[in-house]
């Protein structure tokens, strides 16, 4: 994969393939999805790198949602053609808070959202206010959550300043984020969760509300990370997803 912009490390033109852009999860980065750019033969996959972390370390991440999405579309140049995408916890949010904006400017659409770990947007969130709390406990309440740390993040006092930055950064546009209603999407939603996770089948089906052009849901063994313990189920449900985009409109991506 290579850089094409500061916001996309992105794989090798493909021939006939979807582009399919996957935005990280909260503290995560786009080297989460540098096995799916391999392992994916439909797909030329697009990660998004946020600022506040390698190789964007000098850059503030934005303080709100909005914020966000405006400065990711008016730096990144969308695929021409057809187009997914993929968001896992906080990408899931991004993702469709991305594609609310694309359809309030008339701009080409994705030809499937897929959200991840995260439960539809109109519902409360629940998880306090992690941004405000002091790098330990900030970390300690992340760790609690959705699991520990990489062991070389917890020995290097380094590493664990930027991680609980970046965290902290993260927390901030989730927790600040208020949902505005609007008109469903018409974009066909898939939605993946970890049968595991704090997230219930109820709160990943509500994404259906969010849709005017169907939704499904699917949950895989596992906790919030499920992609991450078992990708290849995750990887053959994508490229389902995928092969159904193309036969919707009966021409490749």
């Amino acid at each position: 994969m290579r850089h094409v912009s500061d916001w996309l490390l992105s794989g090798a033109p493909r021939a006939a393939a979807c582009d399919l852009y996957c935005f990280p999860h909260g503290g995560g980065t786009a080297a989460e999805y540098l096995r799916w750019s391999r392992d994916l033969r439909t797909a030329r996959v697009h990660a998004v790198q946020l600022p506040g972390r390698v190789p964007r370390l000098t850059e503030a991440m934005p303080a709100s949602m909005r914020e966000l999405v405006e400065a990711f579309l008016a730096e990144v140049p969308l695929a021409t053609g057809r187009f997914v995408l993929f968001g896992h916890s906080l990408g899931a949010l991004f993702a469709y808070e991305v594609t609310r904006a694309l359809a309030a400017a008339g701009r080409p659409l994705p030809a499937r959202l897929v959200v991840s770990g995260f439960r539809a947007p109109h519902l409360p969130y629940l998880g306090g206010q992690l941004h405000r709390l002091p790098d330990d406990e900030l970390l300690d309440a992340v760790a609690g959550l959705h699991g520990g740390l990489p062991e070389e993040v917890l020995a290097s006092a380094e590493l664990r300043e930027l991680a609980a930055g970046a965290l902290r950064a993260d927390y901030r546009v989730l927790e600040t984020y208020v949902w505005q209603p609007g008109d469903p999407l018409p974009v066909p939603l898939t939605v993946f969760g970890g049968e595991d996770d704090r997230i219930t089948v109820e709160e990943l089906e509500a994404w259906g509300e969010h849709t005017s052009a169907g939704a499904s849901v699917r949950r895989f063994p596992g906790g919030h990370f499920y992609l991450r313990e078992r990708p290849a189920p995750v990887q053959r449900a994508l490229a389902g997803a995928l092969a159904s985009v193309r036969a919707e409109r009966s021409a490749p991506c």
